[in-house]
């Protein structure tokens, strides 16, 4: 994984979970075919830097995340 904040524009999704309420994260699943990574950023911080992560390990965290194996906040 990268943490950068030089990341090409793209086209940045949010949870269909997020109320707009505070911690929110965004990703740009569209460069993963020509990238190999999914771009994660802080909805909050949309300038600050960007997680380089691949499709897999993106998976991964989303079901994890799902499951609650990180618990609740």
């Amino acid at each position: 994984m990268t943490n950068t904040t030089d990341t090409p524009p793209s086209y940045w999704i949010k949870s269909s979970y997020s109320d707009n309420g505070g911690s929110c994260v965004e990703w740009a699943p569209a460069q993963a075919p020509t990238t190999g990574v999914i771009p994660v950023r802080d909805s909050k911080n949309p300038h600050g830097p960007v997680l380089h992560t691949s499709p897999t390990a993106f998976t991964t965290f989303v079901a994890g995340v799902k499951a609650g194996d990180f618990g609740t906040v």
